[in-house]
């Protein structure tokens, strides 16, 4: 759990400026009758407290709780909810004009437009009217926390509280400690979401928080094979949900977030990080923006979403044979169970001590290896495949040859995967294929993360698992292909790629140097 510089807040007090969660029966409100207030004020409602809902906007407030209270009659139709909670809800819920009428507030959750100026306004107006012990919290997802409270005289007791939309569905909830948030205010929060029924994770004032920080390789670099004219976006999305293991390919996820939104994160996320090469925005995104192609919401993006619309296929090899023997020269790391899936599809498959790395040996003279940062073209005859989350559950699995592979080697080589009931694509010859550099960039990031005190590694795979739905968090990740495994296909990227997006984070140096020295030692 990561403690921040705890500056002026209340610490370690009893009773309503404890660590504790706020109780039910204290009032919580909501300023932001949008989207997203309402959602977080439907959650606060639902667990007990009475909820005054401020907007600015002459109207919005009424017309937010009216939203509130028929989502609430929705839930009783569905049976989530009974009649008398319900009424009880409706009548806890009021609706407020002015700042002042917020004075008995134990929370204020801000979720206003995404502007700083606006923000420290509406906080310098409400500390004049609330209690020293109020809780004071913004739901930004992209403005610094540190630099909303800067505007405070206490600033210890406010915290970011980032929920995700629809905050009623979406079980994290990000607890951001800026530069001044006393530990003890945090630690409130954390706890008054958990009472909410919500899962908190708490993270530092970084430029992204948790999920959005690690989540821009999952972007950056389908969108960056597509520029390398390495397969088109239907193939990418293909390979990541049936291989990789997300529930959502890049292509497809953009385009129900919106093209110019998931663009702008990016872009916010980059210059934050004075324009890192790790977090470089896509052209290719920028492209799509401009032109107006900004996803389901313009009725076109990377797909088509029109009436009558035709989604793209993935590419997909036309039948092969597989060959009758291999042999495996080596470990295969994390691909060791596609041993025994080749033997119970009856194959026959020699295993051998090999010097040169490990690699599948086909009857064509070629070979078949497990993608490692290098690429076709730099070997003779050599076919890469991708990295999968699971290769007996794998519904499809990708390769890459150069224009110099063998045409048999290849043949071969899709018939292996195919005799295992896979689909498979065959991409071109770019390093790291798409799952493989994907999952190295995120268990980069998040080691990233973790060396500079952003989060804990618990957290962070909480974030990512929950607000994301990744298959795996990218620590856990990192430790099942073997600590070193991410750092070493990086430093191939990095030599073939050298701009400084590929060269392994210090953090995932250390993991891996500690590694495989105490590999050596042992």
């Amino acid at each position: 759990m990561t403690v921040t510089d705890a500056a002026g807040g209340p610490s370690g007090q009893s009773g309503p400026s404890g660590t504790g969660a706020i109780a039910p029966g204290r009032t919580v409100a909501v300023v932001g009758a949008g989207t997203m207030g309402q959602g977080i004020a439907q959650v606060a409602l639902l667990a007990g407290h009475r909820v005054r809902l401020h907007d600015t906007a002459p109207g919005q407030a009424e017309t937010g709780a009216e939203a509130i209270r028929t989502r609430l009659d929705r839930l009783v139709e569905k049976g989530r909810l009974e009649e008398g909670a319900r009424r009880a809800a409706a009548r806890r819920l009021t609706c407020t004009a002015e700042v002042a009428e917020l004075a008995d507030s134990a929370l204020v959750v801000e979720a206003v437009v995404e502007d700083l100026a606006v923000k420290q306004e509406l906080f310098r107006a409400l500390e004049e009217v609330v209690a020293d012990d109020c809780l004071l919290a913004t739901n930004t997802s992209s403005l610094s926390v540190t630099a909303v409270a800067g505007a405070l005289r206490r600033p210890g007791r406010f915290v970011g509280l980032h929920f995700f939309n629809p905050a009623p569905l979406l079980p994290l909830v990000e607890v951001v400690s800026g530069f001044a948030t006393d530990e003890a205010a945090a630690a409130r929060a954390c706890e008054t979401a958990r009472a909410w029924g919500k899962t908190p994770v708490r993270c530092a004032d970084t430029p992204g928080f948790i999920v959005n920080r690690i989540a821009r390789p999952f972007y950056a670099e389908a969108f960056a094979v597509h520029e390398e004219r390495g397969a088109d976006p239907a193939t990418i999305d293909a390979v990541l949900r049936e291989c990789g293991g997300f529930r959502m390919g890049p292509f497809e996820l953009t385009d129900l977030i919106g093209q110019d939104v998931n663009e702008a994160v990016t872009r916010s996320v980059w210059e934050s990080f004075f324009r890192s090469p790790k977090f470089e925005p896509s052209p290719v995104q920028r492209r799509l923006v401009e032109s107006g192609r900004l996803g389901r919401k313009s009725g076109h993006g990377w797909y088509p979403h029109g009436p009558g619309a035709e989604r793209p296929e993935p590419h997909t090899a036309p039948a092969a044979e597989p060959p009758p023997q291999i042999v495996v020269e080596g470990d295969l790391g994390p691909a060791g169970a596609l041993t025994a899936l080749w033997r119970e599809a009856g194959i026959t498959v020699r295993e051998e001590d090999g010097d040169r790395g490990p690699r599948v040996l086909l009857p064509s003279g070629g070979q078949l290896a497990l993608a490692d940062g290098r690429m076709s073209a730099e070997s003779r005859d050599v076919v890469y495949f991708d990295l999968a989350l699971d290769y007996r559950a794998a519904a499809r699995v990708a390769l890459s040859a150069s224009e110099a592979t063998g045409r048999e080697t290849l043949r071969q080589s899709i018939g292996l995967f195919q005799v295992l009931g896979k689909k498979v694509s065959v991409i071109g010859d770019v390093p790291g294929m798409i799952v493989a550099r994907t999952v190295a960039m995120l268990v980069d990031a998040a080691a990233d993360a973790v060396a500079k005190g952003a989060a804990s590694p618990e957290d962070i795979d909480t974030a990512m698992r929950l607000g994301v739905s990744y298959p795996v968090g990218p620590v856990e990740w990192g430790h099942r292909l073997g600590r070193a495994w991410a750092h070493e296909l990086l430093d191939e990227l990095h030599a073939r790629v050298p701009t400084g997006r590929y060269a392994p984070s210090l953090g995932l140096y250390r993991q891996s140097y500690a590694t495989t020295k105490g590999d050596q030692a042992s």
